[in-house]
């Protein structure tokens, strides 16, 4: 087995990628694949498992994905350092989340905290519940080890996925000998990055909800979201009345995005955030100067991202080109996992004539 250090992460080709996304994994991809301590960072557009609650509407996955890999590159991600490929076009995913199925039972799956939630969310009945999506945490068992990464970047939401994946491996590695890697989450380090909530409080960015700040977004869209939908607190109702900067967005957004420098260039009142939350806590701020120094770090961060999206609309082919090569590159890493895999099972018949000769001497017994 490798001890190369490895990361496995990726996204669900839904839609657009958000604010949401970007500050809790994308930002630290980038920070991750230029800091040379990798010996390959993979990265899954996971269509598969974007399938499993949208199996009657495949086109909105295909129309996703290459705005997916933009979305990619636009915020820095190198092709050149890392692997990004096709969940669906890799058969030995396909192989191993069967084979892990037989290691894991229906009772602890349906115990995931994480399946739970997105059941609750998405409204299934037990008996809509698809099948596939009630897996969903082995096939993600299947793409971490697929890859053999020991580093897997995800959100506080996601720890159970990993409990659920170390579980699995462990049990293979019992029964069939050390063969899979054993993977370890890494979360962001500031709380409020790892769930981001949408522009209306709501504990999650959602399409439907009409609650993301895109990565796409221009800057008029950033501005309307921020001046027209994020709340901030209620009974602020004066500039000079006492506000709450505790589950205000405004303040949530500035804990995730703003630095010490964003003061010095766009509110040079304060040194840093905590003397500008202390000011709205005793009264005399408003929430028009919050949601401007706000805006302005959002244009800051967004601006160059744009125009790194630009470059790449302008070459779809190129685009499409790196997805190409990419999966090509996986397709030969999770293939040789498989191969591990099957001969650690014994269910490697025709790698050579073992079998044979197996029979032979049974024979002659």
């Amino acid at each position: 087995m490798s001890e190369k250090n490895i990361i496995l992460t990726g996204d669900r080709p839904t839609g657009r990628l958000h604010l949401g996304h970007y500050v809790g994994s994308l930002k630290r991809r980038v920070e991750l694949q230029n800091s040379g301590k990798f010996d390959a960072i993979n990265i899954l557009i996971a269509d598969d498992q974007a399938l499993t609650d949208n199996a009657d509407n495949p086109g909105k996955i295909r129309d996703n994905v290459i705005q997916v890999v933009l979305d990619y590159l636009s915020v820095g991600i190198d092709p050149a350092k890392c692997t990004i490929c096709v969940q669906s076009a890799l058969p030995a995913l396909h192989a191993l989340t069967f084979y892990y199925m037989n290691l894991v039972s229906t009772a602890r799956l349906s115990r995931n905290p994480t399946v739970k939630a997105e059941i609750q969310m998405r409204g299934f009945a037990d008996e809509g519940l698809p099948a596939g999506f009630f897996a969903y945490p082995v096939s993600q068992t299947a793409d971490i080890t697929a890859f053999d990464a020991n580093i897997v970047p995800v959100g506080e939401d996601q720890l159970p996925m990993i409990e659920q994946a170390h579980e699995i491996v462990e049990k293979f590695n019992r029964i069939y000998g050390e063969t899979l890697v054993m993977p370890k989450a890494v979360i962001p380090e500031n709380e409020t990055q790892r769930r981001l909530p949408g522009v209306d409080g709501k504990a999650k960015m959602s399409k439907s909800l009409g609650n993301c700040i895109y990565l796409s977004d221009d800057a008029k869209t950033v501005k309307k979201q921020v001046n027209g939908k994020m709340f901030t607190d209620p009974q602020h109702l004066q500039i000079s009345d006492p506000g709450h900067t505790e589950g205000n967005v405004v303040f949530t957004y500035l804990d995730a995005l703003c630095t010490d420098e964003h003061f010095g260039r766009y509110l040079p009142d304060y040194a840093n955030l905590e003397e500008m939350k202390a000011h709205y806590r005793r009264g005399g701020l408003g929430d028009g100067t919050c949601k401007k120094f706000l805006i302005n770090i959002l244009e800051e961060t967004l601006q160059p991202i744009r125009a790194e999206r630009a470059k790449w609309e302008a070459d779809i082919d190129a685009v499409y080109d790196i997805l190409r090569e990419g999966t090509a590159r996986a397709v030969e890493t999770t293939n040789e996992t498989l191969a591990r895999v099957r001969r650690a099972m014994r269910i490697n018949y025709f790698d050579d004539r073992s079998i044979v000769k197996e029979w032979e001497a049974l024979l002659k017994k």
